[in-house]
């Protein structure tokens, strides 16, 4: 499982699934509706694309995503900083 620490780790987890299902990132556009620019800025970590936009190209390319709470040194989980 990779971690995502960073658009740019995000993006490189994507492009990789999206090569192990051998599309091109034209193809991976026309699946959730974004242009192969948008496909490419997104897996350089360069878009600010909206979170429904990589939630769609996500499921597209069956990656699943977790959020967890960050751990502390000590490995107890941080509080709720909102």
């Amino acid at each position: 499982m990779s971690r995502a620490t960073s658009p740019q780790i995000l993006g490189q987890i994507l492009k990789a699934a999206r090569r192990g299902k051998k599309l091109n990132q034209e193809q991976a556009g026309q699946l959730v509706g974004i242009t192969q620019a948008m496909v490419s800025r997104i897996e350089r970590g360069e878009a600010n694309a909206r979170i429904d936009t990589l939630f769609r190209l996500l499921a597209a390319l069956e990656v699943d995503m977790e959020l967890l709470p960050r751990q502390k040194a000590s490995g107890q989980a941080e509080g709720d900083r909102w």
